[in-house]
């Protein structure tokens, strides 16, 4: 498999929209505004799991989603933050970082399927991304 090109998995493509990308992830704004929620895929061909990254992959990548995490909960000021790998639905590895708020919809709750996704007007795309400017400069560093 080493011989093959990297491709985002179609549903990711289509449900999320890129914010970047590091030198081991793509970066993913889940497109449902109802929660400040980003993905990052690692950018490797044929990974379904994190144990299957090499030992400084997985570093980089627990690096990406730490720093991930505390510039979302900073710009974004939840309650909790949720990280998770399912991969479930979508076999090729990927972290959900979703910033949860007491009370918002799912409370306490998962979010998967509790609602359908509510999709980012253009400006508020842009506002997102001003807000998360700073930490995607931090992870793609890491």
């Amino acid at each position: 498999m080493q011989d093959q090109e990297f491709r985002l998995h179609e549903r990711l493509a289509a449900d999320t929209v890129s914010l970047g990308r590091t030198s081991l992830c793509e970066i993913r704004l889940m497109n449902d505004k109802t929660w400040p929620w980003v993905l990052l895929v690692p950018a490797l061909v044929g990974i379904r799991e994190i144990y299957e990254l090499s030992p400084d992959q997985q570093h980089r990548l627990m690096r990406e989603s730490s720093a991930l995490s505390r510039g979302m909960m900073v710009a974004f000021g939840g309650d909790k933050m949720n990280v998770a790998a399912l991969g479930n639905m979508v076999p090729q590895l990927h972290l959900h970082h979703i910033v949860r708020f007491e009370g918002d919809p799912a409370w306490p709750g998962p979010v998967w399927g509790k609602q359908p996704p509510v999709p980012y007007e253009e400006h508020e795309l842009a506002e997102v991304r001003l807000s998360l400017a700073t930490v995607l400069s931090e992870i793609a560093a890491c």
